[in-house]
C-alpha cells in the first residue's frame, strides 16, 4: 500500500472555521443585508496586533486576522461587532476618541451579551458599564476615564481601536453600488428577524435562521401595500416581483417596467432603491396596469402615452404620500395637477422633440409599460375577462380605503376609478346622444289648421290635426367620408349604417355629402339610407380632408349652424373646423392632431 506524502489532503481548520463565521453571519437576519454590502478581507498584507481579532473602516472594510484560530461562533460575535459598529452609526468625530471608542465598544458588547449571539473570544470579555446609550458612556467615561476593564471589549484588543475612519474609495461591488446609509440596513435586518421570529411562533419556519433568503426593499414595499393600502393591496398581490439585474441590463430597465398582461413588475436592484422608493415605484406601476393605459391608448405615440400617464400617476402618488419618488429622479409638473392623462397627451403632443427626451421610470424614450400580444394563456377566473379583473379590483380597493379611513386621495384619482367601473358607453350610443344634441325632438300640437279624419259616430264634429309647433330651419348634416384606400370597408359600412338609422329616427331627410381621397367629391344632398350605395373607395394612403370640410364650410346652400361628422381612420392630413363638429375613427387610430369635437370610435 503505496504511503500517502506529507502534507497531501491536509485540512486548513483555521479557514474552515472563518468560512463557516461568514456562513453564520450572512444567514442571520439581523446582519445579512449589513454583511451583504461589506468587504471582507484576510490576508497577512497588512498589520494586525497578535492580541486581535479584526477591525472595519468607515467605508464598510472589514480586515481580519489571518492566522487566528478560532470556532465560526467566535468568528460570528467578532464580525457583528464590528457591523454594529457600521449600524448604529458609530463613526463619529469625537474630542476624546478613546473614550468614544470604549464607550461604543462596550454599548456593542452589552447589546450582544443580551442577544446571545455566537460567543466572545476570551480576548474580549471584560467588565461591560451598563448604560442606556453610547452618548451617556462617553460622557461618563470623559468625566470619570475609561474603565480598564472595557479596554478588552474591542476586537482588536486594548492597544488599537477597532473603528478606522478612512478616505471614501471608490469601492463598489459587481453588482450593487456600496450604500452610505448602514443605520437603514440595520433597520431593515431588525425589521426581518421579527418577521421571522413570528413565523417560527406561527410554525412557518422550524427555527429562526432557517431561511436563506431576506426580503428585498421591494418586498417589504409590496407587504405594506398588502396589510396598510387596501387601495392597491388585492392588486399587488396578483402581480410576480421580478428583481433580476441580468434581465433589466438585457432590457434596458433601469429602475422599473411593468408587463400588463403577464401580471409581472420588473424591478432593477442595481437602481439602489430604499423601502419608501420602492413603495412609490410600485404603486406607480400598478396604476399603470389598475387604469388600463395600455387600452387606453387608442393608437396615440407609445412613449408620449407613457409619459402623459406618468405626469398624470406621480402627481397623485406625491399627493398621496405614497412612498417617495427615487432619487434618481421622475416626470412630476405642478400645472398638470388635475388633468387626466388624455388632456396631458394632448397638451404633450404639441412640442414632441421636448418630451421626446424625457425619461420614465424604464430609461430615456423608452416606456415601462411593456406591451405583447393578447395571450391565450392568461388564467381569469371563469367569466371575468382581464379588464373587469382589474377594475373590480381597483373599484373595491377605493371602497375598502374610504370606509375604514385610510386616508385622503386625490379627487382625479377617485374620478378615474369610478369612471373605469362604469361599463364603457358604446360608440353607437354616443353618436346617437350627439344626433340628440343637434336634431332635438320636433314638438306637434294639436290644430284645426287641418283638420284630420272625422269619427263615423259624430261625423258632424271636426277633429284636431297633429302639426309642428313651428316650422324648424332645414335638418340636415354634413358628411365627410374618407374613401381612401386604408379605410376598412366593413368599418366603413358599419358607420353608414349607424349614420342612417340615427338620421332616420331623428327625422333627418337629407344629409350632404363629400367623398375625400386625394381631392374632394361632392355628392350633394342625398337621403342617409342610400349614402352606402354611393360610396366607392379610391386611392390609396392618406387622405386630405381639408377641401372637403372647406367646400361644406363656404357652401351657400349648407346651413350655417349645420354640424359635419367627420369618417376616417386617422391617416389625413391636420384640419381646422369652424363650426360644430364630431368624429368617427376605427378603435385603436388616433389623429395626427388635437381634435377640438368628440372622438367616436367604431369597435
Amino acid at each position: 500500500m503505496a504511503r500517502k506524502k506529507s502534507g497531501e489532503n491536509k485540512r486548513d481548520v483555521a479557514t474552515e472555521n472563518f468560512s463557516a463565521g461568514m456562513v453564520l453571519v450572512s444567514r442571520h437576519p439581523i446582519f445579512a443585508r449589513l454583511w451583504q454590502y461589506a468587504a471582507i478581507y484576510r490576508s497577512e498584507s497588512y498589520a494586525m496586533p497578535a492580541d486581535g481579532w479584526a477591525y472595519v473602516t468607515s467605508n464598510g472594510e472589514i480586515f481580519a486576522h489571518p492566522k487566528r484560530r478560532a470556532a465560526p461562533e467566535e468568528w460570528l460575535h467578532v464580525f457583528a461587532h464590528c457591523l454594529l459598529h457600521l449600524g448604529f452609526g458609530h463613526f463619529r468625530e469625537r474630542e476624546n476618541a478613546a473614550a468614544w471608542q470604549a464607550a461604543c465598544d462596550c454599548y456593542v458588547a452589552k447589546f450582544l451579551g443580551d442577544m446571545k449571539l455566537g460567543r466572545a473570544p476570551l480576548e474580549m470579555q471584560g467588565a461591560i458599564e451598563m448604560a442606556r446609550d453610547e452618548e451617556t458612556l462617553y460622557r461618563r467615561f470623559c468625566e470619570n476615564g475609561v474603565p480598564p476593564g472595557t479596554l478588552h471589549l474591542g476586537a482588536l484588543g486594548p492597544t488599537r481601536p477597532d473603528m478606522v475612519f478612512v478616505a471614501p474609495s471608490a469601492y463598489q461591488s459587481l453588482y450593487r453600488a456600496k450604500p452610505s446609509d448602514w443605520s437603514r440596513l440595520l433597520g431593515e435586518g431588525l425589521a426581518d428577524a421579527v418577521s421571522d421570529a413570528v413565523k417560527v411562533a406561527a410554525g412557518v419556519l422550524p427555527h429562526l435562521g432557517a431561511t436563506t433568503t431576506m426580503r428585498s426593499a421591494a418586498q417589504r414595499a409590496r407587504e405594506w401595500f398588502v396589510s396598510s393600502y387596501p387601495l392597491l393591496g388585492a392588486l399587488v398581490t396578483a402581480f410576480d416581483i421580478i428583481e433580476d439585474q441580468l434581465f433589466s441590463h438585457r432590457k434596458e430597465n433601469s429602475v422599473a417596467a411593468v408587463d400588463i398582461e403577464g401580471r409581472e413588475i420588473f424591478m432593477n436592484p442595481a437602481a439602489g432603491l430604499d423601502e419608501m422608493e420602492c413603495r412609490f415605484v410600485m404603486a406607480h406601476e400598478i396604476l399603470h396596469a389598475a387604469l388600463r393605459h395600455d387600452a387606453r391608448r387608442q393608437g396615440r405615440d407609445a412613449f408620449l402615452w407613457n409619459v402623459a400617464c406618468d405626469f398624470a400617476i406621480n402627481g397623485w402618488l406625491i399627493e398621496m404620500g405614497a412612498g417617495e419618488m427615487p432619487r434618481l429622479g421622475g416626470l412630476h409638473d405642478v400645472e398638470l395637477k388635475g388633468l387626466s392623462a388624455e388632456a396631458i397627451y394632448d397638451r404633450i403632443v404639441t412640442d414632441m422633440r421636448r418630451y421626446r427626451k424625457l425619461c420614465t421610470l424604464r430609461g430615456v424614450g423608452a416606456s415601462d409599460i411593456l406591451e405583447r400580444g393578447t395571450p391565450d394563456w392568461w388564467n381569469c377566473p371563469a367569466g371575468v375577462t382581464l379588464d373587469e379583473w382589474y377594475r373590480r379590483a381597483l373599484g373595491q380597493g377605493l371602497e375598502f380605503h374610504q370606509s375604514h379611513g385610510r386616508g385622503l386621495l386625490p379627487a382625479g384619482l377617485i374620478e378615474e376609478i369610478r369612471a373605469l367601473a362604469m361599463p364603457p358607453v358604446p360608440w353607437d350610443v354616443e353618436l346617437a346622444r350627439w344626433f340628440d344634441q343637434h336634431f332635438p325632438p320636433q314638438d306637434k300640437v294639436r290644430s284645426y289648421a287641418r283638420a284630420s279624419r272625422r269619427q263615423m259616430a259624430t261625423p258632424d264634429i271636426a277633429r284636431p290635426a297633429l302639426v309642428r309647433d313651428k316650422e324648424l330651419p332645414t335638418r340636415t348634416l354634413g358628411v365627410v367620408l374618407d374613401t381612401s384606400g386604408s379605410m376598412d370597408r366593413r368599418l366603413l359600412a358599419q358607420a353608414l349604417g349607424a349614420i342612417a338609422s340615427y338620421s332616420v329616427a331623428r327625422e333627418v331627410p337629407t344629409a350632404r355629402v363629400v367623398f375625400c381621397d386625394a381631392q374632394a367629391h361632392d355628392a350633394g344632398y342625398m337621403a342617409p339610407e342610400t349614402i352606402a350605395e354611393r360610396v366607392q373607395v379610391r386611392g390609396r394612403g392618406g387622405t386630405v380632408l381639408q377641401p372637403g370640410i372647406d367646400l361644406l364650410q363656404d357652401a351657400n346652400d349648407f346651413p350655417p349652424d349645420g354640424p359635419i361628422l367627420i369618417i376616417t381612420d386617422g391617416y389625413c392630413d391636420h384640419v381646422r373646423v369652424r363650426r360644430e363638429h364630431a368624429f368617427l375613427l376605427p378603435e385603436g387610430h388616433s389623429l395626427p392632431f388635437v381634435p377640438r369635437g368628440p372622438v367616436f370610435r367604431l369597435k
